[in-house]
């Protein structure tokens, strides 16, 4: 029978690996929504992050899954900005939701210049949150938004088409929206794994 070594002698001679202890999420922002925060492994929106959420349509509230987010933010003097929204946005609607006016801010932009506009917003480090519409964004694209979210340490949201759930993407967060019935999936979220059942939204909440 051969001799006994103690495993603090086998790791000191490195003859077998040690694993690094699993990091721990950050603390993300709350969503305003109790069963979407329970399923994120940070708590909330990603901080620092780019998060995309995916849709089937317009109006299934995409817009609402943001307002408890804004109003917060804007409550505190933060920058919310727009940057090529499909539709004008509805003002009463918006200071209905609590969220401060004068920290909003709409950029009427599309293509190339919507981008170039959101990555600089992100980067600048004077928004609290930056939501945009790419289109035609391929990951290399995203990738330059994740990186200017990180560089500008603010929240930044892009609102795609569900279809786009068959490419990859370097979001942080990827959720969709589906109507029938009301509800969320989360589709990846960094720091641990996604859901498997769907989350009730409601657009009361």
């Amino acid at each position: 029978m051969g001799s006994v070594v103690s495993l603090s002698t086998m790791l000191d001679e490195r003859r077998i690996w040690r694993g690094q202890p699993a990091a721990v999420p950050a603390a993300g922002q709350s969503t305003g929504f109790a069963e979407l925060d329970m399923a994120l492994p940070s708590g909330g929106w990603p901080e620092a992050a780019l998060s995309e959420i995916l849709i089937q349509a317009e109006g299934t509230g995409e817009l609402q899954l943001l307002w408890p987010t804004l109003k917060r933010l804007s409550a505190a003097g933060e920058r919310v900005v727009l940057i090529g929204p499909p539709h004008i946005p509805f003002a009463p609607a918006w200071q209905a939701a609590g969220i401060s006016l004068s920290c909003l801010s709409v950029i009427q932009a599309s293509g190339s210049d919507a981008l170039w506009a959101a990555e600089q917003c992100l980067r600048s480090g004077a928004c609290g949150a930056v939501l945009c519409w790419p289109q035609r964004a391929n990951d290399r694209v995203l990738r330059r938004l994740q990186v200017a979210a990180e560089t500008g340490q603010t929240l930044g949201f892009a609102y795609r088409p569900i279809n786009e759930a068959l490419n990859p993407s370097p979001a942080a967060l990827r959720l969709s929206i589906e109507s029938q019935p009301n509800q969320l999936r989360v589709l990846k979220c960094r720091g641990g794994l996604a859901p498997a059942n769907p989350i009730p939204f409601n657009l009361r909440h």
